[in-house]
């Protein structure tokens, strides 16, 4: 039995029962719920996923809304700049492609915000194609499993690709299942710090188990600080902004941190990236809803 044969039969008997996993969901329900697991953990996403599905349950859905209410819709799911590229991505998908999420890897890749493992998880996931898909539990799991070691790095690269590729059954839509296998594996059994060896499949056959498993040194990946940051002063303002009904003073977002140079900073920030829109000399919407306000007004 291949690697691929026992990750399959595996998930067959334990895989998570996920909204987006059901055979009704559309392509561009993975698209949303890849786009969402950036980052961020499945039981934050399950309960966002199905009320943005709700709400959008098209790319032209969302397309006709402003992007302001991407980002009301994103909450505090974090890197709210993914409620952008979804915005983006759904325009895109709307002009391009008839309101179709493609399944051509190329395509994909050219819509905006989509990077090579969207591309491939969508092109996989969605329509059962056959394409290394290779996150962080991946590239764990072919590591260690392969080839006895510790820990993957930091980066997903060409080599993990072919690595991954070279695992893969020839057959299509087996493929297909070996690859939502292999990732399941990873974030549930062959996790980085406490891994379920003796719950594996691949127990008996793991290089790394066969070296006595020993763990990385040290944490695999630097625990990213949020309190205090930029980040954190950005989601305070994004949060005034969410909850506003129209244009917000500075004077109000002044409100939200003390440090006037850290506040200024976010904020700037927030406007370079099109999170947040000026309006006037000294007022703030979000993006979208400047149009809106100046209809209004009308």
């Amino acid at each position: 039995m291949t690697l691929a044969d026992a990750a399959i039969a595996w998930y067959d008997t334990n895989a998570r029962d996920l909204p987006w996993r059901q055979p009704d969901t559309t392509p561009w329900g993975v698209l949303v719920s890849e786009v969402m697991l950036q980052q961020t953990p499945v039981v934050r996403v399950e309960p966002a996923w199905r009320s943005w599905m709700t709400r959008w349950p098209t790319p032209a859905a969302l397309a006709a809304d402003p992007a302001s209410e991407a980002i009301r819709m994103w909450g505090r799911l974090g890197y709210p700049r993914r409620a952008m590229r979804l915005h983006a991505c759904a325009e895109a998908i709307v002009e391009r492609h008839g309101g179709r999420v493609p399944d051509d890897l190329d395509q994909l890749l050219a819509l905006p915000g989509v990077g090579t493992y969207t591309a491939r998880a969508v092109a996989t996931f969605a329509y059962g194609q056959r394409h290394p898909v290779v996150d962080t539990n991946v590239r764990r799991v072919v590591c260690r499993a392969v080839e006895g070691k510790p820990d993957a790095g930091p980066a997903t690269t060409a080599a993990d690709l072919v690595a991954m590729e070279e695992l893969l059954p020839a057959d299509v839509p087996t493929a297909a299942r070996a690859s939502i296998a292999f990732m399941e594996l990873g974030a549930i059994i062959c996790t980085a710090r406490s891994p379920k060896c003796v719950d594996c499949p691949f127990e008996k056959v793991c290089a790394w188990r066969a070296t006595g498993a020993p763990l990385p040194e040290g944490p695999s990946r630097k625990p990213q600080r949020y309190a205090g940051t930029d980040r954190q002063v950005r989601g305070l303002i994004l949060e005034v902004l969410r909850h506003a009904t129209g244009p917000v003073p500075r004077r109000r977002l002044d409100l939200v941190w003390s440090d006037e140079i850290q506040r200024t900073r976010a904020l700037a920030g927030l406007v370079d990236d099109g999170l947040v829109e000026r309006f006037g000399p000294d007022d703030f919407v979000l993006p979208g809803d400047a149009s809106r306000t100046e209809a209004q007004q009308l």
